[in-house]
């Protein structure tokens, strides 16, 4: 049988049919609203905004793992609902995906609000903490920012 590939998928809204949509949104909720117990409104309508980008692991056609990419208001991107299957965690399947986001964004300033275990996790791909941890849905965050360096040899677009 031949190896199995793992490959990287983006796509806008528009782009998604339907079942890769499910098969997204099935990951999310199994993970953050049952895993987590995060009863909250997954469907934020963020997801069909034109300028919002779905990025996906998937191997065989199961996903294993995914985050979004939103165009905020001030001109940086946001990464958010970033998750990794149970069955495919400790791949490195997270560490790939903010890669290829972060090749996405470029230049432009990123900023993410993560789950205060993953600090360290979100440092080392350039983010810095950029105000105090505050709970919610029970977990307690912070906020991370990732400033433009154009051309900095630690970069990953430069």
């Amino acid at each position: 049988m031949p190896p199995q590939t793992t490959q990287v998928r983006v796509a806008a809204f528009a782009d998604l049919d339907a079942r890769t949509f499910h098969d997204l949104l099935r990951l999310r909720i199994d993970v953050f609203v049952v895993e987590q117990h995060c009863p909250y409104p997954e469907l934020d309508g963020r997801d069909v905004e034109p300028g919002t980008r779905h990025l996906w692991l998937e191997r065989d056609g199961a996903v294993l793992a995914y985050l979004r990419i939103l165009a905020d208001a001030d001109g940086s991107a946001r990464i958010g609902r970033v998750v990794v299957a149970p069955a495919a965690r400790g791949g490195g399947h997270a560490g790939r995906l903010m890669t290829e986001a972060l090749r996405l964004v470029g230049e432009q300033p990123c900023v993410l609000e993560a789950q205060s275990y993953l600090v360290d996790f979100y440092a080392r791909h350039g983010f810095a903490v950029t105000g105090p941890e505050y709970v919610e849905d029970s977990i307690p965050h912070v906020p991370m920012r990732r400033q433009s360096r154009p051309g900095h040899p630690g970069d990953i677009d430069g």
